[in-house]
């Protein structure tokens, strides 16, 4: 008789955590349950339990999961033009929420709000907070923005785009061009930015 080779336990949990996000795009953050993912995943329900404790367990990774899709989204481009680096990051932040829109929908949820005492959310949730800060910096840095805490305007300007999107996904833009009202605003942003 043959010995079975084991999956290793982190290719066990990718597998659950993949299982997840796409229970979460098919039937939206209440169909996560730990039924459905073990089904998904086709592991059993104890797999689940053991690796994550259950269905929060669950959503921290998938909020894990989506700050850290989110923070690559807007990463920093090669354009050294700061303005260009700021257009290009409001772009793409709009386009991760609207490509994924489950996913930007649990990061910002009420119902979810108790994991970002949970170490490794914050920790993700920051460094995608953290890349918006850096393209302040590197403007206010180049003289092209006025100065300032690049954190406190990092927050005002995320703050706005979120706003803008929010909106946009829940149905209640007024625009007929939601993309060019968005540039619009990003436009206003930047001039605001420039004082």
């Amino acid at each position: 008789m043959a010995n079975r080779v084991r999956t290793p336990s982190k290719d066990i949990e990718r597998i659950l955590v993949d299982a997840a996000e796409a229970v979460l795009v098919r039937d939206g953050l209440d169909g996560v349950t730990v039924r459905a993912v073990a089904a998904e995943a086709r592991v059993a329900l104890a797999g689940v339990y053991n690796r994550f404790g259950g269905k929060e367990g669950l959503e921290r990774e998938l909020l894990i999961r989506g700050f850290d899709a989110l923070r690559a989204e807007v990463a920093a481009p090669d354009d050294p033009d700061p303005i260009a680096r700021l257009r290009a990051a409001a772009a793409s932040y709009r386009r991760f929420a609207i490509e994924h829109p489950q996913h930007y929908s649990i990061m910002f949820a009420a119902s979810v709000g108790k994991h970002f005492a949970n170490e490794a959310v914050q920790d993700s949730a920051g460094r995608a907070f953290g890349e918006l800060v850096l393209h302040i910096g590197y403007a206010i840095g180049r003289g092209t923005i006025v100065g300032g805490d690049p954190a406190e305007l990092a927050q005002q300007v995320w703050s706005a785009l979120h706003g803008a999107v929010s909106l946009e996904l829940n149905g209640a833009m007024r625009s007929p061009d939601p993309e060019g009202s968005y540039a619009s605003m990003v436009d206003l942003i930047i001039r605001g930015l420039r004082g």
